[in-house]
């Protein structure tokens, strides 16, 4: 297979970075072109929650990679210019400033955008988290504000729940499960979640729903409302209620599209055209199923296998996938599936002591272990996963 002459990843973060870096590093010696929505340099996310949001960084200190570094690539990186149309058979991408980009092979690294409440945008004092500029704008309302209330229990909520008892605030969790992250780890693990948040002063108003937010007569937030009628006081609301992958664009371009960008085994979508990061949904070998991932691990490493795919080395991407947590002094590290109806066991360690390893089990296969303050004993962990996956593999 010849090697495209002309290569656009469309997107500048994690993923579309690590794509362009990985075509370099594979010899691929022609045309590339990095197409950016914001203005800033490709930076890291998972920081804008934690270090970022709390003041322990500069925001400098989030880029990804140097300037040199990024010279070194030899591609012409297009920034605060968001991709605004993708004509997929005649591979040409129009963009907001009416620039029209043209290539052999197209990469989507478009990644997601955040969910918000209906009405979100009317009162000040109501934020989003999924930019820099996103960051830099809920630290400063923290550093004014004394009442936060975070909705949303999942991974992004209770980490904002976290530095905003770090920086002193009034900290109320909310969301309709009942206890911080159960979606993603399960209740064992869940309930010491929520005695870690309370411990620390969090207040967890949890197994409710937020029917709107409440204002004043300047338009700034008063409250957040939940079904029951109750309303959480707040002079800061942060919304942590999931993403919806960043698709609008893609909508008369021809491309099968069904939460993401519908992609086969090897991340492509049509010929000419992938996908990667937390816009792509593809086929998952070993789960029989498209399967679409938001977190950093998977950015990088599916960022590697496009590479490869477009540069005539495609193979079934079917990673472990792997994500952390960091909040107050517990990291979590997730490796594999946890399914919610999974058997669960505590393999090392003691719940009691907040430094274990539980393993996840779905039909008799190790599909997921947990770390919880043990990242060694859980890499180690790792292992069953890839022994069960081996033992499938045969049968797909």
């Amino acid at each position: 297979m010849t090697a495209p002459d002309r290569i656009l990843v469309v997107g500048a973060s994690a993923s579309g970075l690590t794509t362009a870096e990985a075509l370099r590093r594979k010899g691929y010696t022609g045309r590339l072109t990095v197409l950016g929505d914001e203005p800033h340099a490709p930076y890291d996310r998972p920081p804008l929650s934690k270090q970022v949001l709390a003041g322990d960084w500069e925001p400098g200190r989030a880029a990804l990679r140097t300037g040199e570094h990024l010279a070194s690539l030899d591609a012409e990186f297009l920034l605060g210019d968001p991709a605004v149309a993708l004509d997929a058979a005649a591979r040409t991408v129009r963009t907001g400033s009416g620039r029209e980009l043209s290539a052999d092979a197209i990469v989507i690294a478009t990644g997601v955008r955040p969910r918000r409440l209906p009405g979100q945008d009317v009162p000040a004092g109501v934020h989003v988290l999924r930019t820099l500029d996103d960051a830099l704008a809920l630290r400063k309302a923290l550093l004014e504000g004394t009442r936060l209330v975070v909705v949303g229990e999942g991974v992004l909520g209770s980490e904002i729940a976290a530095t905003g008892r770090r920086l002193g605030l009034d900290v109320t969790l909310t969301g309709p499960l009942d206890a911080p992250m159960a979606l993603q780890v399960g209740p064992l693990v869940s309930g010491v979640l929520a005695a870690l948040h309370t411990e620390h002063g969090v207040r967890l108003r949890l197994g409710d729903g937020v029917v709107g937010l409440a204002g004043d007569a300047a338009g700034r937030v008063t409250g957040v409302r939940l079904s029951s009628g109750e309303t959480l006081p707040a002079d800061v609301v942060a919304v942590a209620i999931g993403a919806v992958p960043a698709t609008e664009w893609l909508a008369d371009s021809g491309l099968r599209l069904d939460n993401g960008v519908l992609c086969d085994a090897t991340c492509r979508a049509a010929d000419g055209i992938y996908a990667v990061g937390d816009v792509a949904r593809w086929h998952h070998q070993w789960l029989g199923r498209p399967v679409r991932l938001e977190n950093r691990t998977n950015a990088t490493e599916q960022a590697v296998a496009v590479a490869a795919a477009i540069l005539g080395d495609g193979r079934p991407y079917a990673p472990v996938p792997y994500f952390w947590t960091d909040q107050f002094d517990a990291r979590l590290q997730v490796h594999g599936f946890l399914p919610a109806d999974a058997e669960v066991d505590v393999v090392e360690g003691e719940l009691s002591a907040r430094r274990f390893v539980a393993r996840y089990r779905s039909e008799g296969r190790v599909t997921g272990v947990l770390g919880w303050n043990m990242p060694k004993q859980a890499r180690l962990r790792r292992q069953e996963i890839v022994d069960a996956v081996d033992a499938l593999t045969p049968t797909l």
